[in-house]
C-alpha cells in the first residue's frame, strides 16, 4: 500500500509538471466543521461514530482545464464510542487528536459563479493528544460486578496507542459558489480510510486490525491571490 501512495504521489506531480504551460491560479483559505469517526477493530467492537471537530488551512492550485492540486493542514478530533446492550448504563469513548496532511487532486466543473468538484488522495497524520472518557472503572472491568466482558472484547481500555503516525486514502465531493474580488466559500464532504493500525498487530496482540474512518462535513473560505 505504500507503494501505491507513492506512486499516485508521483501520478499527481507529473501531471501538475505536464500542464505548467497553462495559466493557472493559486488560492489559500481556511476550513472548519464535523467528524464523524470509527476504529475498525479485529476483533469486532460494539461502537458508534465518535463526534468531533475540524479546523484548518488550504493551499490550492488548479489549471484552467478543470485539474488542481490541493495540500492541506487539519487539526482533528477522530477516535471511538462503545456501545453497550439497552440493560447496560456504561459510557466509554476514546478521543484521539491529530494533524492531517492530505495532499488531493482536485478535479472541478461547472461556471464562473458555482464549481461543483471531486478530491481524492493520500493522507498522512500523527496524532497530538488523546483522552479517555467512561463512567467506570475500566482499568479494572474484572471487578465490575455484572460488566458484561464475556460478551465483548474489553482489552483495549487499558492498550495506549503505539503508531502515533498514521496514513489512509481521502475522497471527497462539493461545492464551491465564488463570489467577487476572488472570494469563494467551499462545501466538502469527505470520507477518509485509514491503512495503519494505531495499536499493535502481532498474532500475539489483542487486535489484529485497529485503523481508523471518518466521515467530514466542513464548510471553507478561499481568497485567491493568483
Amino acid at each position: 500500500m505504500r507503494t501505491f501512495i507513492l506512486a499516485m504521489l508521483a501520478l499527481i506531480a507529473g501531471t501538475v509538471m505536464a500542464q505548467t504551460h497553462y495559466d493557472g491560479n493559486i488560492a489559500i483559505g481556511i476550513k472548519g466543521g464535523a467528524v464523524l469517526s470509527k476504529q475498525q477493530f479485529t476483533p469486532s467492537v460494539p461502537q458508534t461514530f465518535m463526534p468531533g471537530m475540524l479546523a484548518g488551512v488550504t493551499f490550492r492550485y488548479i489549471e484552467e482545464r478543470h485539474f488542481g492540486l490541493i495540500a492541506e493542514v487539519n487539526l482533528e478530533q477522530r477516535g471511538w464510542k462503545e456501545t453497550f446492550d439497552k440493560e447496560f448504563d456504561y459510557n466509554y469513548s476514546r478521543r484521539l487528536t491529530y494533524a492531517h496532511i492530505p495532499l488531493l487532486t482536485h478535479i472541478y466543473f461547472g461556471s464562473n459563479k458555482m464549481h461543483g468538484f471531486f478530491n481524492l488522495g493520500p493522507e498522512v497524520a500523527f496524532m497530538l493528544s488523546e483522552n479517555t472518557k467512561a463512567n467506570f472503572d475500566y482499568e479494572h472491568v474484572e471487578q465490575i460486578d455484572g460488566f458484561p466482558s464475556a460478551k465483548r472484547n474489553t482489552e483495549q481500555y487499558n492498550l495506549k496507542v503505539k503508531n502515533k503516525f498514521d496514513y489512509g486514502i481521502t475522497a471527497g465531493l462539493g461545492m464551491e459558489v465564488i463570489g467577487r474580488n476572488k472570494h469563494s466559500f467551499v462545501l466538502e464532504g469527505r470520507f477518509y480510510y485509514g491503512l495503519r493500525d494505531i495499536f499493535s498487530n502481532h498474532t500475539s496482540d489483542a487486535f489484529s486490525g485497529s485503523s481508523g474512518m471518518a466521515i467530514a462535513v466542513t464548510l471553507g473560505y478561499h481568497y485567491r491571490i493568483k
